[in-house]
């Protein structure tokens, strides 16, 4: 991987504060309820997949000494950002350590919208050098172990901004932080544009999010060549009608590709 020196930026050392001392953010739940963000609630009968998936994820991380993960799909509408949500959220009522979402899908910004986030600057902005203190972009979810850094939604330049210095910068940051944290990158869809070709480039692999009975297996099969030589980590089946799913029906609501062009 390429090492960048702060000197070579124009920054001074990013240093990431401890996830405790992030500002703390609180969810609405009327907000999660209306975009099926489950994970948080251990008493919530529809966190059971998501459950099983984070064991299953969280030992893939470790086999592979992995830190950094993006979450992909071959084409919008595969539900990526429900289930990154989910993911973390689930992660962080178990894991030892702490669980870092960052938004990387800088067109959309889905995660702060399923969150109800306002944020008044992001990850877009550090990329594009409006902010250099990273440290001030991330919130930790209230009683979590989950600490969420949102991006602001961008019209263009999203892959100038991916390939970059600054996102180099970015990554060798989170990936200092101590105590073995898990870190998940929501990515944009790989057929969208460019952009996940781009960042993947310098994150430690991936978990694809296929959508039941929509994404075929061409699709597949030529995200994973695209994404050469990432390592894709496993897929996800969202929407399955059957076997343990059965009884959640889980669904996510039309998205097209307009917004990524």
């Amino acid at each position: 991987m390429t090492s960048v020196s702060a000197d070579r930026l124009g920054l001074g050392p990013i240093n990431l504060p401890a996830l405790a001392d992030l500002p703390i953010f609180t969810p609405e739940p009327d907000v999660l309820d209306r975009h099926s963000i489950v994970g948080f609630d251990s008493r919530d009968s529809r966190t059971r997949p998501f459950n099983l998936l984070r064991t299953q994820v969280a030992k893939r991380i470790a086999s592979r000494k992995a830190s950094v993960v993006g979450i992909t799909s071959a084409t919008p509408n595969a539900g990526k950002s429900f289930l990154s949500l989910n993911l973390a959220a689930a992660l962080s009522r178990v894991a030892e350590q702490s669980v870092y979402l960052i938004d990387l899908d800088l067109r959309r910004a889905s995660i702060a919208v399923e969150l109800g986030m306002s944020p008044e600057a992001g990850i877009s902005d550090f990329l594009d050098g409006s902010t250099d203190d990273l440290g001030k972009l991330g919130w930790r979810i209230e009683d979590s172990s989950l600490a969420i850094f949102p991006t602001r939604a961008i019209s263009g330049n999203s892959a100038e901004l991916l390939a970059g210095d600054r996102f180099v910068q970015m990554i060798n940051a989170f990936r200092k932080i101590t105590g073995n944290a898990i870190i998940l990158c929501d990515m944009p869809p790989a057929f969208a544009n460019d952009d996940t070709m781009i960042a993947m480039q310098k994150l430690d692999g991936y978990v694809m999010v296929v959508d039941s009975g929509n994404t075929t297996r061409k699709q597949v099969q030529d995200t994973m060549v695209m994404l050469q030589p990432a390592s894709c980590l496993g897929a996800v089946l969202n929407r399955y009608n059957g076997g343990i799913m059965e009884s959640y029906g889980y669904g996510y609501g039309s998205k097209t590709y307009d917004a990524y062009y």
